[in-house]
């Protein structure tokens, strides 16, 4: 089976490697907003940039950002590395790179898998793209986000960086009824 292939009936993807970064704070909106990000307009919902990153909005005043593959992340990296507490802009940094795992999971079977995982609706109708639920995935706090292209149905997965090895293979257990298998990144690209 092709990479491809193995994309559209399920696959699990690690993307720790990729950088991601969160904010919180009254002005983290408006301080997003100056470095040219779109935001999504209430909580639990995400925003796809157009030069590939997502911005997940977790709260009133916390975003959470995801790198884009198409530059490897540099932008948020860049952003993080460049941010300085600022006292008339109140928001503040929230390293995530060392405290979230980053993982995606593809597939046409996405509801069907995370029904056995997770209690939480996570079908199309109640879950559709740019959802965000901060929930329980195989009993570990996490948020999942659909990240669905037109082309993919593409779940993302943060949760407890400490916790990635029991959820790897949490995951690839309840992904076997559907043929799933863990795929490298360059599968996404």
């Amino acid at each position: 089976m092709s990479d491809s292939e193995q994309l559209q009936r399920c696959a699990l993807v690690d993307l720790s490697n990729l950088p991601r970064v969160g904010f919180r704070g009254t002005d983290a909106a408006a301080y997003l907003q100056n470095k040219g990000y779109q935001l999504p307009d209430r909580p639990n919902q995400a925003c796809l940039q157009h030069t590939g990153e997502q911005v997940l909005r977790l709260s009133q005043t916390e975003y959470f950002l995801l790198g884009s593959l198409t530059d490897g992340g540099a932008r948020i990296a860049a952003d993080e590395a460049g941010w300085h507490y600022d006292e008339s802009l109140a928001n503040y940094l929230l390293p995530r790179q060392d405290s979230h795992t980053w993982l995606a999971l593809t597939g046409a079977h996405l509801p069907e898998l995370f029904a056995k995982i997770c209690g939480v609706d996570l079908r199309t109708e109640a879950f559709p793209f740019g959802a965000v639920a901060q929930t329980s995935v195989a009993r570990l706090n996490a948020i999942v986000v659909n990240g669905s292209t037109a082309n993919l149905p593409v779940f993302h997965l943060l949760c407890d960086r400490a916790s990635a090895h029991y959820l790897w293979g949490a995951l690839l257990d309840a992904m076997d009824e559907f043929g799933g298998k863990a795929a490298g990144i360059e599968a996404l690209q």
